[in-house]
């Protein structure tokens, strides 16, 4: 027979006296946390629209986004939202990403997004043709200050 009115060792004694102030904490981050709680592909703008549980929405251009960029409009109607609306799922394109990310402008990975701003950087027209002339006759990009 074993005695249930044996003390439990200190550490597990403070972290069950924490829980109250560790569920309040996770309470309140959850609620301040952006959640999806609806999704859906706008065929005519060509927009993924994403609304919030804050009653904000956003959207964004798939052709921007990795997995998302060479999609058919079907493919791109079929969302699905994470368990706790921190993600988005296309599972006919394999595809996820994050709420979060997407807010803060990030449409794939580091690597994705390199890949994708040294194409921008490599795109030409005439209005960065002018820039460049413009800058030249100035001398030319500045030279970084010694330290």
């Amino acid at each position: 027979m074993t005695d249930t009115t044996a003390k439990l060792p200190d550490w597990v004694e403070a972290e069950l006296q924490r829980a109250p102030q560790a569920e309040a904490l996770g309470a309140v981050r959850a609620a301040a946390h952006l959640q999806a709680t609806a999704a859906r592909y706008d065929a005519r703008r060509k927009r993924v629209v994403v609304e919030l549980a804050n009653g904000s929405q956003f959207a964004f251009p798939p052709a921007l986004t990795q997995g998302l960029a060479q999609a058919r409009a079907a493919d791109l109607a079929e969302i699905e939202i994470t368990p706790l609306g921190t993600g988005l799922h296309w599972p006919r394109l394999d595809a996820d990403l994050s709420v979060e990310g997407l807010l803060a402008g990030l449409f794939g990975s580091r690597a994705w997004m390199r890949q994708h701003a040294a194409r921008a950087g490599r795109a030409t027209s005439p209005a960065k043709a002018d820039a460049a002339r413009v800058n030249g006759a100035k001398g030319g990009r500045p030279r970084k200050a010694a330290v």
